[in-house]
C-alpha cells in the first residue's frame, strides 16, 4: 500500500467537563473497541497505547468567570495532558490523543507547540469542526469550556491561571486553519477576524470545493518546514453520518469530503499529531460514528480507496 510505517502512541484523554452533556469520557475506549489500533497495525504501524490520563492536582483554584462550568477540571487537564505532549512531541512518535470533549486540546495544541519551538519548527493546526472553539474566558456566554481550546493555545488574554506557568510557546494564529464550520458566535467571529485565523466554512466548500482550499494551506505548511497537528471534531461530519456528537449541526462534511481531506493529509507526510474529539459513544448507533472515526483514521494513514473493503456504516 507505499504506507510509511510510523511509530503511534495513543494517549486516551477522557475528559467529560468541558461539554454540555456527559458522554465523551468513554470515547477512548471507544475508539479502541472500533479496532483503532488492530487498524493501524494492519498498515504496517507500530502502536503504542499509553493508557488513559488522569488530570493534574490544580490545589485550591478558583475560576475566573462565575459562568465557567468546571474550570478545575479544565485547568487539570489541560496541564497534564500539556506534559504529556511536549513529551511525546519531542520524540520520533505520532501522538494520537483520543478525546474526551474538545477541551483536551488546549493540552495538546500548547504541548506539541511547546515541543515544536524546541525543536525550531512553526507548528500548523488544520482544526476540522462545526465550531471555531475561539471563545476565551471572559467572551462565553454557556460557559462550557470545549469552545476556548484553540483562543487558549493561540495567546489570547484570560487564560492565565490555565496552565499554572505562562504560556510560552503559542500557537500563531496566522497558522491555524479552521475548516467545515457552520456556527460560530459574534464575539468569536470578531476575535477570529483580528487574529488573522484562516476559517472556511461549508458554503466556501461548497463552492471551491475541499481539495482546493487544503492543498494550498499543505503548501504553506511545507514552504515553512511546519508540523501539523490535525484536530478532528466528530462534529466536522454531517451527523445523519456520525450522530454520536453532543453538538450537532447540520450539514457538515459528506463521508467522501472526508475522507478526501484524510487522504489528502496522508498525501502530504506533513501530520505530526492528530486529535479525535467530542465522541459520545451514549448518542451513537451500535457503534456508527465510532467505527466511522476509525475508518478516517485509516485514510490519514495510508490506506487507499482500493485497499478499502466493503461495509456498511
Amino acid at each position: 500500500m507505499n504506507v510509511t510505517a510510523k511509530q503511534i502512541a495513543l494517549v486516551g484523554a477522557p475528559v467529560d467537563d468541558g461539554a454540555g452533556q456527559r458522554g465523551c469520557l468513554m470515547g477512548p475506549d471507544a475508539f479502541r473497541t472500533a479496532g483503532l489500533v488492530e487498524q493501524l497495525k494492519a498498515l504496517g504501524h507500530t502502536v503504542s497505547d499509553h493508557g488513559n490520563l488522569y488530570p493534574a492536582e490544580v490545589g485550591d483554584l478558583s475560576s475566573p468567570n462565575p459562568v465557567l462550568r468546571n474550570f478545575r477540571s479544565y485547568a487539570g487537564w489541560t496541564r497534564a495532558l500539556h506534559a504529556k505532549a511536549a513529551d511525546l512531541g519531542r520524540q520520533a512518535v505520532v501522538p494520537i490523543y483520543l478525546g474526551g470533549d474538545h477541551a483536551m486540546a488546549a493540552g495538546t495544541l500548547s504541548g506539541q507547540a511547546r515541543a515544536a519551538a524546541e525543536r525550531g519548527r512553526p507548528l500548523f493546526v488544520l482544526w476540522l469542526d462545526a465550531h471555531s472553539d475561539f471563545h476565551t474566558l471572559d467572551s462565553t456566554d454557556s460557559g462550557n469550556l470545549h469552545g476556548t481550546p484553540l483562543a487558549f493555545a493561540c495567546g489570547l488574554p484570560g487564560f492565565d491561571d490555565l496552565l499554572g506557568e505562562p504560556l510560552y510557546h503559542p500557537v500563531d494564529p496566522a497558522n491555524v486553519e479552521i475548516l467545515g464550520v457552520r456556527s460560530i458566535d459574534a464575539a468569536e467571529r470578531d476575535m477570529l477576524l483580528s487574529h488573522g485565523v484562516g476559517v472556511s466554512d461549508m458554503r466556501r466548500i461548497d463552492e471551491e470545493g475541499i481539495a482546493g482550499l487544503m492543498r494550498p494551506f499543505l503548501d504553506r505548511v511545507r514552504a515553512q518546514n511546519g508540523l501539523l497537528h490535525v484536530s478532528l471534531d466528530v462534529d466536522f461530519l454531517d451527523p445523519e453520518i456520525a450522530p454520536a456528537v453532543g453538538t450537532t449541526v447540520p450539514g457538515g462534511a459528506t463521508f467522501r469530503e472526508a475522507h478526501l481531506v484524510m487522504e489528502l493529509l496522508h498525501d502530504s507526510g506533513l501530520v505530526t499529531s492528530l486529535d479525535l474529539v467530542e465522541l459520545n459513544p451514549f448518542l451513537d448507533e451500535r457503534g456508527k460514528t465510532a467505527r466511522l472515526m476509525v475508518d478516517l483514521t485509516g485514510s490519514l494513514f495510508g490506506r487507499r480507496v482500493f485497499d478499502r473493503p466493503t461495509r456498511s456504516f
